[in-house]
């Protein structure tokens, strides 16, 4: 066997179904350039029943590791080898690495969420009494787990349907409160920080009965959509005065983890790779 067929490329992925929208391999292949690295990074088309079958490839040593998505993202629980606690509190994996044939599953969701926040707006936790979270799907976990990480003395979790986001509450524990989504209005004076966790703001949709008016003049508003950039909740916010952060910024920092587990090198979330990635959106 010579030198040459001793060089191995190392491999990443991001799976989903359908997978095409993901910006990942962008974001990852900007990196690898960068680095100059001998590494590939491609998106994979995984239909749910396909998973098992998926992860003995992953054992047999195909793969670094890789990053799940949508609609797989509590159904590789079951796959992984371990899945650490954190992940386990925010009930999703969206970072896979693999060694010595063991899949080891982790969450980033929450630091892409916090790093973005930090860079944007720097402080933005520093006394930061009451929070507003709106929705309680699975996106909202791993921002709820990354306000009460920064030690937020109240979070208040609003939802169109109570008893989903009461079940989510309980299952979290700490200081969060719910109520339904037309209770904001009674709760905005208090809060510092709002976070749309659900998909309202994507194709032209927006929330009824907000009033934004209510907040008090420092708070700030922030959504996890990035499709579009400026969602209808923060044009809003932004027309009234209020400090706003987008979504893409998450996109971009809960990538940073996966990238170093699997290459080696940590990578930088910088201008150019945010201007590269922003000119797809809408495409």
């Amino acid at each position: 066997m010579g030198a040459r067929d001793l060089v191995v490329t190392t491999k990443a992925f991001v799976i989903g179904h359908p997978i095409k929208h993901s910006r990942s391999p962008l974001i990852h292949g900007t990196w690898i350039s960068q680095h100059g690295l001998d590494a590939s990074y491609e998106a994979i088309d995984v239909a749910p029943d396909q998973l098992p079958a998926f992860f003995k490839r992953l054992r047999r040593g195909e793969f670094a590791g890789g990053n799940v998505t949508i609609p797989h993202k509590q159904d590789v629980f079951a796959l992984c080898d371990s899945v650490d606690p954190l992940a386990t509190s925010i009930g999703a994996v969206n970072t896979l690495v693999v060694q010595d044939g063991q899949v080891h599953g982790t969450n980033t969701d929450y630091l892409g969420f916090l790093g973005n926040l930090d860079a944007e707006m720097p402080g933005w936790s520093e006394r930061l009494d009451t929070a507003i979270v709106l929705g309680a799907g699975g996106a909202a976990r791993a921002i709820l787990v990354a306000l009460q990480s920064r030690n937020v003395g109240s979070i208040v979790l609003l939802n169109r349907t109570r008893e989903t986001a009461e079940e989510l509450a309980a299952e979290l524990a700490g200081s969060i409160s719910v109520a339904s989504l037309n209770a904001f209005n009674d709760v905005a004076p208090l809060a510092g920080l709002v976070v749309n966790t659900s998909s309202i703001g994507m194709h032209g949709s927006r929330f009824e009965g907000l009033d934004l008016a209510t907040l008090p003049s420092h708070a700030l508003v922030t959504d996890i959509v990035y499709t579009p950039l400026q969602t209808p909740l923060l044009a809003e916010a932004e027309a009234r005065g209020l400090a706003v952060v987008d979504g893409l910024g998450m996109l971009l920092h809960q990538a940073v983890p996966g990238f170093e587990a699997w290459f080696g090198v940590r990578p930088q979330v910088d201008k150019p790779l945010r201007t590269k990635v922003e000119a797809t959106l809408g495409h």
